[in-house]
């Protein structure tokens, strides 16, 4: 679907800049995304479950209308199950090598000095709809950060307010990633590096087959 019109300032109200929103996304095949669903959808209804947030994903992000949407992709933006999902308003771009920190941190360093804010999402969190996104949006613009916190301790979004993307480096170097532990370990970072951080409600992510109670009726493979 094309990308909606950015959403217009109230009346009388000053033009907010846009807000990338990045999406991280595996190519959806089997043996290679949702594998801990695997015990419970096979390795073929994981992969199907997974193309399926996927596409929500990308359909909340560009339907929110805060700005550019890149999907950053894994292995690469070549692959063939992801280039076809190229359309207007879309960028596609590789997340490349390294820990889940440094594949984040490539896209802010091409987003941040341009448009001074960012979001990044993954695609675990059919709970997170453009409105979430929009609500998102507007928090940063009086914080540094802003989260999304999963239930499982981890976080669905993450959205950053500055030019400078090494001043948050401390939130992506050497983090417990796919822990319970990394949204706790995510706040004491940033009150150690001095950023003020806002949090949203918290959300379910899909991750294992306990939390397929947590998907929109009629998803579940």
């Amino acid at each position: 679907m094309p990308a909606a019109p950015a959403l217009p300032a109230p009346p009388g109200a000053p033009a907010r800049p846009p807000c990338p929103v990045i999406v991280m996304a595996k190519a959806p095949r089997p043996g290679y995304a949702k594998t801990r669903l695997a015990p419970a959808l096979g390795a073929d209804g994981a992969a199907a479950l997974a193309h399926r947030l996927l596409l929500h994903a990308l359909d909340e992000a560009l339907g929110a209308g805060l700005g550019a949407v890149e999907l950053c992709c894994a292995p690469d933006a070549e692959d063939p199950l992801l280039a076809p999902l190229a359309r207007p308003g879309l960028a596609l771009a590789s997340q490349g090598t390294g820990d889940l920190g440094a594949r984040m941190q490539r896209p802010l360093a091409r987003w941040l000095p341009r448009h001074g804010q960012a979001l990044i999402t993954g695609t675990d969190c059919p709970a997170l709809t453009r409105d979430v996104l929009r609500q998102a949006m507007h928090v940063l613009q009086k914080a540094d950060a802003v989260f999304v916190p999963a239930h499982d301790g981890g976080y669905a979004l993450i959205g950053l307010r500055g030019s400078a993307p090494a001043r948050f480096a401390p939130l992506f170097d050497a983090m417990p990633w796919s822990t319970p532990g990394l949204m706790a370990a995510t706040r004491t970072r940033a009150a150690q590096a001095g950023l003020q951080l806002a949090e949203l409600p918290a959300l379910h992510d899909i991750d294992e087959p306990a939390d397929l109670v947590h998907l929109p009726a009629g998803w579940r493979p």
